[in-house]
C-alpha cells in the first residue's frame, strides 16, 4: 500500500555540503532528507526518532538506536558491507535492510588495479623523492616490478572480484581465484580468464593477493601469520574489502621483516587509522582512506539507486537487494 505522506530520510553519516547537494539532486519526490550537523549523541537520538528511513554508509546502527526509531520503516545501506548494522534487531522490528551494489564494483575494481600498480611501481616513494628534489631514476629500478606476466590471486569472486578480473584482462596476467560460495560455468571462466583454485594454492602461487570478501566471523583475520608465511617473499597483498579480514599486527610484522614485498590497503581496523599507526611508518605500503568506491561518480550512482529504492518501498513495492531475514 502506498504511503502518500513524505518520508523523512535520515543520512546517518556526516559528509560535505557538496555531497549533500548530490543527494538532494537525486532524491525522488516524496522523500525529505535530514542530515546530521554535530553528530553528537543527543542530536542523533532526536533525528533517529524522526526518521521513516535511514540511509547509512559506515556508521553503526545498534539495537538501542533501532528501538528509539519509532517511525522507522526501512534501512538502506549505500554499499554492501553491513557488519555494523544490527540485523537481528531490524528483523525483530520488522524493518527491511537493503543494500546498494550500484556504484561499488566499478570504482573498487579500478582502485584495486590502481593499488596493484602503485605498489609494483613504488609510486609513493617515486613521488615523494621528486617533491624532495631527488631524482631516483636508477635507484628505484631494483625494487619495482611490472604487472604484466604476474599471477594475480583474488580471494572472493563476487561483484568486486569480477570487476577486478575484467579490468585485468588487458594486462596479460595469469588470474586465479578462490571462493567457496561461487561456482563458475566453463563459459564464465573463459569470459573472466580465471581459474578457480584452493586458498592455499592461491597464497602459494600468487604474486599479488587481492581481497574481495565481506567481514564475517568466518572471514575475520582470514589473512594472518600462517597465511602470510605461505605467500611469496616478493608478493603484494591488496585489501579493498574490510580491515578486519587481515590481522594487521601480523601484517606489520611481515612487512617489517620483508616476508612479503608490500601491501596496498584501502581499509583498516579500526577506521579511521590512528595517527602514527605502525602501518604509516613502513616504506613498503600504499595507504588510501577507504575511498575505493568513494568517487563523485560512484556517490551519485549510489544515491540514485539508494534513494530510488527507498521511494520504491514507500510506493508499496518490494525493495531491491533486500537482505534475507529482514
Amino acid at each position: 500500500m502506498k504511503d502518500r505522506m513524505d518520508w523523512v530520510v535520515l543520512y546517518l553519516n556526516r559528509a560535505t555540503q557538496d555531497l549533500y547537494q548530490v543527494m538532494r539532486d537525486e532524491a525522488p519526490a516524496g522523500l525529505r532528507l535530514l542530515f546530521l550537523e554535530s553528530g553528537g549523541a543527543d542530536e542523533m537520538r532526536e533525528k533517529v526518532r524522526q526518521a521513516d528511513a535511514i540511509l547509512i554508509a559506515d556508521a553503526a546502527l545498534t539495537a538501542e538506536m533501532i528501538q528509539q526509531a519509532g517511525k522507522l520503516k526501512m534501512v538502506q545501506h549505500q554499499g554492501v558491507g553491513y557488519e555494523r548494522i544490527d540485523v537481528t534487531a531490524l528483523a525483530k522490528a520488522g524493518v527491511p535492510l537493503a543494500l546498494c551494489p550500484a556504484g561499488t564494483a566499478e570504482g573498487v575494481g579500478e582502485h584495486t588495479v590502481l593499488l596493484m600498480l602503485a605498489a609494483l611501481k613504488r609510486l609513493v616513494p617515486a613521488h615523494e623523492s621528486m617533491v624532495a628534489g631527488k631524482w631516483l631514476m636508477w635507484e628505484l629500478r631494483p625494487s619495482t616490478r611490472d604487472l604484466h606476466g604476474k599471477t594475480v590471486g583474488l580471494i572472493g569472486f563476487g561483484r568486486t572480484g569480477r570487476a577486478v578480473a575484467k579490468r585485468l584482462r588487458g594486462f596479460d596476467v595469469r588470474l586465479i581465484a578462490t571462493d567457496p560460495y561461487i561456482n563458475l560455468s566453463e563459459q564464465e571462466k573463459a569470459e573472466f580468464g580465471v581459474t578457480l583454485v584452493k586458498k592455499d594454492v592461491l597464497l602459494r602461487e600468487a604474486d599479488i593477493v587481492s581481497l574481495h570478501i565481506p567481514l564475517t566471523e568466518e572471514t575475520r583475520h582470514l589473512i594472518a601469520g600462517p597465511e602470510l608465511q605461505r605467500m611469496k617473499r616478493e608478493a603484494i597483498l591488496v585489501n579493498v574489502s574490510r580491515g578486519g579480514v587481515i590481522d594487521q599486527d601480523a601484517l606489520c610484522e611481515a612487512l617489517r621483516e620483508r616476508r612479503i614485498m608490500a601491501a596496498a590497503l584501502d581499509v583498516y581496523s579500526p577506521e579511521p587509522l590512528p595517527a602514527g599507526h605502525p602501518l604509516t611508518r613502513l616504506d613498503n605500503v600504499v595507504l588510501t582512506p577507504h575511498v575505493a568506491a568513494g568517487t563523485l561518480d560512484a556517490f551519485r550512482a549510489k544515491m540514485r539507486f539508494a534513494l530510488g529504492n527507498i521511494a520504491r518501498f514507500k510506493g508499496g513495492e518490494e525493495p531491491l537487494e533486500r537482505v534475507a531475514g529482514t
